[in-house]
């Protein structure tokens, strides 16, 4: 055995079935790993006994959950747009094409720049607690600089995203673009890519334009995504729901005709919302709370990108869902782990389970709801991954 936690005050699994409520809590608990990371084990702490083949840790009566899954990010970039901030701050709103200045720093980046950057931010993660994360280009949008940068993702997480259609040049006809995107340049990122995705809104694609690059995609055997709705009410959650995409993110301006069609595809579509970047564009928060009462599958995550969501911290977030979405500490825990799982069509990781991946947070507090009650307020004791302890100390 690799790891067997002891005295856990308040075990989150995720797992009704095990335990009390949808999160599956166990009070007065242990977990047993083996030593290829996975658990084999979680229950009653004094059924623990029966694992006696490793040194009991104990984690004296601390709050453990499973590690967080960020479904959503942009962290593979040079520069950065404090200045585009301060001016929205001074009521500029924000638009899709400030893309563009970071498009140019990207391009101008050397590959170890590009690496130490996304490395950096991807370990700032995980010391919050993020054990999964994807990871999307879209700042390259070129051939060259989108195999780049989808090569500086892959080294980083399994979970890549080809998102060359983040934002069409300006030195490029968009027609053009599109050709570029379905053919060159994701022949080129293809060796790299889990998914393909594709920002349906205005200033960027239009829904036939999204379409067309979702269903290269699909049929080059990715799984798709899509940027709906964060600038304006549109049809793309709707048609990213009959293109069965995994995940539908933003959705700040849904409807309720959007609702519906994502209630109605809940095992297949999430609603990834990402409330840092509705906090940081000054944008409405949609209501989680009301989606999730509708039958939604909601997940969060943070949006990281350096224009409209410069945060890596899920906890963060997680508490920006509860007092500004409406969500419920437990929803908005379940949202940040097992939604941002299912949003990558995960079912090994964003729970506590046997046979899942030990990926789980050791908290210094009584129970996840002080995620949300102490906002801003670091409380990672320690993070373990695949069984390892990678942040503090057990």
């Amino acid at each position: 055995m690799s790891l067997a936690l002891n005295n856990i005050g308040h075990l989150v699994t995720n797992d009704p079935s095990i335990g009390n409520g949808p999160l599956g809590i166990i009070n007065n608990a242990g977990l047993v790993a083996d030593d290829e990371g996975k658990i084999i084990w979680c229950g009653p702490q004094d059924q623990i006994d029966q694992y006696t083949e490793a040194q009991p840790i104990d984690c004296y009566g601390c709050a453990i959950i499973p590690g967080f899954v960020d479904s959503h990010t942009h962290i593979v970039f040079a520069g950065d747009r404090a200045t585009e901030f301060e001016a929205r701050m001074e009521g500029i709103p924000y638009e899709a094409g400030g893309i563009q200045s970071t498009m140019m720093a990207t391009r101008a980046a050397s590959d170890e720049l590009l690496s130490l950057n996304a490395q950096h931010l991807a370990y700032e993660a995980l010391c919050s607690g993020t054990t999964t994360l994807e990871v999307k280009s879209g700042y390259g949008l070129s051939v060259r600089d989108e195999e780049r940068s989808m090569r500086v993702a892959r080294s980083i997480t399994s979970e890549t995203t080809f998102l060359g259609a983040h934002l069409c040049p300006t030195d490029v006809k968009q027609d053009d673009y599109v050709d570029l995107v379905v053919g060159e340049m994701l022949t080129a990122c293809l060796p790299y890519a889990k998914w393909i995705d594709v920002f349906c809104d205005r200033g960027a694609f239009s829904a036939e334009q999204s379409r067309e690059i979702l269903n290269a995609g699909a049929k080059a055997g990715l799984g798709t995504r899509i940027h709906a709705s964060q600038l304006g009410p549109s049809g793309a959650i709707k048609m990213g729901v009959e293109l069965g995409v995994a995940s539908c993110d933003h959705c700040t301006h849904i409807t309720d005709l959007d609702i519906e069609a994502l209630a109605s595809a809940s095992d297949t579509t999430v609603a990834t919302l990402l409330p840092a970047a509705e906090l940081c564009t000054r944008g409405p928060f949609p209501d989680g709370r009301h989606m999730i009462e509708q039958g939604v599958t909601v997940a969060l995550a943070t949006d990281c990108n350096p224009g409209s969501s410069y945060t890596t911290s899920m906890p963060f977030v997680m508490s920006l869902g509860v007092i500004l979405m409406g969500m419920t500490p437990d929803q908005a825990l379940w949202s940040s782990t097992q939604g941002g799982a299912q949003a990558l069509r995960r079912t090994d990781v964003g729970n506590l389970c046997a046979g899942s991946r030990a990926d789980l947070v050791v908290l210094d507090a009584p129970s996840h709801i002080h995620l949300a009650y102490r906002p801003g307020v670091n409380q990672t004791r320690a993070v373990v991954r695949g069984g390892k302890c990678v942040v503090g100390a057990l």
